[in-house]
């Protein structure tokens, strides 16, 4: 049987979310889609960098990711920045919402992918929201990292 990141299809990466939130938890989600957004999506077009999860009405949205539009579809296009639904279990649902009304927890998108079913999903993760000083720290163990990288490579 494959590996489950190897039968993926990347669509898009949130980067930014590694660097400004401390990860603590990854929940995979389904994303509620019109036809023209699942073509922009297998035509590999999307954008999560700006946007984040929130619970509305007992349900989870993700709030303003960018889907362009499909331009084959004419007038018959999507908002490209419209809400979508994310679709989770209740259990998990109530937890998510529980942990940022009550711990002020964030819920930051990951990646948007194709599952090895051909399926729209999405890494949504609870986070909590870095200080400056952790970001600074991060910043110097990544140089570290990369100049150890040097030196090894010049000296092997």
């Amino acid at each position: 049987m494959a590996k489950p990141d190897e039968a993926r299809k990347l669509v898009a990466e949130n980067r930014r979310a590694r660097f400004d939130y401390l990860i603590e938890e990854v929940i995979e989600a389904g994303i509620q889609l019109v036809g023209t957004e699942v073509k922009s999506l297998r035509a590999g077009r999307a954008n999560i960098a700006e946007s984040y999860a929130a619970t509305e009405k007992g349900e989870l949205w993700l709030i303003n990711a960018t889907i362009p539009a499909y331009p084959p579809a004419g007038q018959f296009n999507h908002d490209p920045r419209r809400p979508r639904k994310l679709l989770v279990r209740a259990r998990q649902l109530a937890k998510l919402k529980g942990a940022v009304e009550r711990e002020g927890r964030t819920i930051a998108p990951l990646k948007l992918y194709f599952n090895a079913r051909g399926i729209a999903k999405i890494e949504v993760a609870l986070a909590r929201g870095k200080k400056a000083h952790d970001k600074r720290e991060a910043t110097k163990d990544r140089e570290w990292k990369r100049q150890q990288g040097r030196l090894m490579r010049d000296k092997g």
